[in-house]
């Protein structure tokens, strides 16, 4: 009975001395990055940084953060950031967001409420930190611009995952339920009132390559850029609306996108109506798209659906024969 105790009070005592050092190693590592972002410039602001969780977990709070990154103007602050994991795998963690938060950029500043942002994360166990897997869930965000739009989503959930044997590569999943646009972008796409508050579901499933890995560089120096864009699927439904597409992409180091995505829509007559009361094709355009879409969709075998391609060449995009306009730049800043 005396080992057994021995042995016990020692594996509590090493036990007991692995996470006293490994909560060390936690709060320090990050009062470290803090302050290294502030050597480079950033702004990188808190009040408290704290891991408790003995003996079993890390959990560490951060309060009153702001971050600010000069080269872009991108900046996030938040009340309350809340690490959670494991004390024996702390390459995983769990991170919870607070119900308010602020993103802004040098364009806009977006005030984030939710009932729930919740995300695991899982590291690759180097001091890079690069990106193995990601998974968030979503309750009730809404999203409040300074320039006056609100969006919400009742339901949604986001996942990344290295996409298997390619270098850089993730595949990227998000769904949601119960999107609800701005006022003022219903009222411009539906000025009669015609389509539901909500779109009732967005998925969007895809596969990105990238120009570098996303690891603690990615946040320190530069944000990876996209090369290669595999849109497996995208779906929308909005009333008796359905918008489908899939197809690929190829990005050029400008952001320039080049390749095909080939799309489907049902009830594409009233699409139409909306992008021209949108803006996005002018009046007096409009028959003359009219008949070329009517045509395509006639080459499909159904008047209300259309098939056609969304071609994507030296910076500008086209639908079937129709031009739409300049190609948007695909860059994360």
């Amino acid at each position: 009975m005396r080992k057994i105790a021995v042995l016990v009070f020692t594996a509590a005592f090493l036990w007991g001395g692995y996470w006293f050092i490994g909560s060390r190693a936690v709060e320090n590592g990050l009062a470290t990055w803090l302050s290294d972002r502030q050597n480079d410039g950033w702004v990188a602001e808190y009040s408290k940084l704290n891991t408790i969780g003995f003996p079993s977990r890390f959990d560490t709070l951060i309060t009153d953060l702001e971050l600010a990154d000069p080269r872009t103007g991108v900046a996030w602050s938040t009340q309350r950031l809340e690490i959670f994991a494991l004390s024996y795998r702390p390459n995983h963690i769990i991170v919870s967001l607070p119900e308010s938060q602020t993103l802004a950029s040098p364009y806009e500043r977006i005030t984030i409420t939710n009932d729930t942002i919740r995300g695991s994360v899982v590291f690759e166990p180097d001091t890079l930190l690069a990106l193995e897997r990601s998974s968030f869930e979503l309750d009730n965000v809404a999203l409040t611009s300074d320039l006056g739009w609100s969006t919400k989503i009742k339901t949604g959930r986001f996942a990344t995952r290295q996409t298997v044997a390619a270098i850089n590569t993730h595949d990227i999943s998000f769904e949601a339920s119960g999107v609800t646009p701005s006022k003022s972008l219903k009222r411009s796409l539906d000025p009669a009132g015609l389509l539901p508050n909500e779109f009732e579901t967005l998925t969007i499933n895809s596969t990105m390559a990238f120009d570098a890995p996303w690891d603690r560089l990615a946040i320190e120096q530069a944000r990876p850029q996209i090369q290669t864009l595999d849109l497996k699927d995208l779906r929308a439904k909005w009333g008796d609306l359905e918008f489908r597409a899939a197809g690929e992409l190829q990005v050029n180091a400008a952001g320039v996108p080049t390749g095909t995505i080939t799309i489907k829509a049902v009830n594409w007559q009233d699409m139409l109506q909306i992008a021209v009361g949108a803006g996005l094709i002018p009046t007096q355009m409009a028959p003359t798209v009219e008949r070329a879409l009517a045509f395509l969709a006639g080459m499909s075998g159904n008047p209300k659906t259309l098939d056609a391609p969304l071609a994507f060449k030296n910076g500008s995009i086209t639908l079937g024969p129709i031009p739409l306009g300049p190609a948007p730049l695909l860059i994360i800043r």
